[in-house]
């Protein structure tokens, strides 16, 4: 689901990037549509740095993200495999195993969407 960011969410994304300046993709130059897919692909150096990034951000506001993600608000589509692994690591640890299991699973469904 297409969306605008909201003060809140660019606020989240410039937690997990304060070097994020621009709230247009690079490539597409399309505005930013997501939280995760601009960090993952524009902002991480690599999958440590995105772990980093996502292991900083505090319950709450993983919480409201994944509140995002569940709604269909925030997409997981465009975040590599290895990184969504790494995300779901760090929401097990903070906010348990199954907060985890409920964003795989809609990860997954949204797979199969794409099929």
């Amino acid at each position: 689901m297409a969306r605008i960011l909201s003060e809140k969410d660019i606020g989240l994304l410039k937690k997990l990037a304060p070097e994020c300046e621009d709230l247009l993709c690079s490539g597409s130059g399309v505005p930013y549509r997501s939280i995760l897919p601009p960090l993952a692909n524009h902002y991480s150096k690599d999958a440590i740095d995105f772990h980093r990034r996502v292991s900083g951000i505090s319950p709450g506001d993983l919480e409201y993200l994944i509140s995002l993600i569940l709604s269909g608000e925030e997409s997981l589509g465009c975040v590599p495999p290895d990184y969504i692994i790494i995300f779901l690591n760090v929401v097990e640890e903070k906010l348990g195993e199954e907060a985890a299991a409920t964003v795989m699973q809609k990860y997954e469904e949204n797979l199969e969407c794409h099929s």
